[in-house]
């Protein structure tokens, strides 16, 4: 699967990540990884300030750690979780 770092790409990200129980913020912070994913409260904070790539890449690799209840997800949202499951990507 190929990763496209673009805006729209990004919106599909969110709207995946709508769908989970998980709350999605954009902040600033000091995150090492450029993202902090606080499990107890469901929420991950993404540094606000990156750039579009690394947002994307940040989101990819939450929403890959993250226990997603399919069944919730959007036939077009549940491929594209599979997608990224089943992908072999760098970030």
């Amino acid at each position: 699967m190929q990763i496209k770092y673009s805006k729209n790409y990004l919106n599909r990200l969110e709207d995946l990540f709508s769908e989970t129980e998980y709350i999605l913020r954009y902040e600033k912070g000091n995150f090492k990884s450029g993202y902090c994913l606080v499990r107890e409260d469901k929420v991950a904070l993404i540094n606000k300030f990156h750039p579009l790539e690394r947002k994307i890449s940040n989101l990819v690799e939450i929403i890959r750690q993250i226990e997603v209840d399919q069944e919730k997800l959007s036939d077009k949202n549940r491929s594209l979780y599979q997608q990224l499951l089943q992908a072999e990507i760098k970030l």
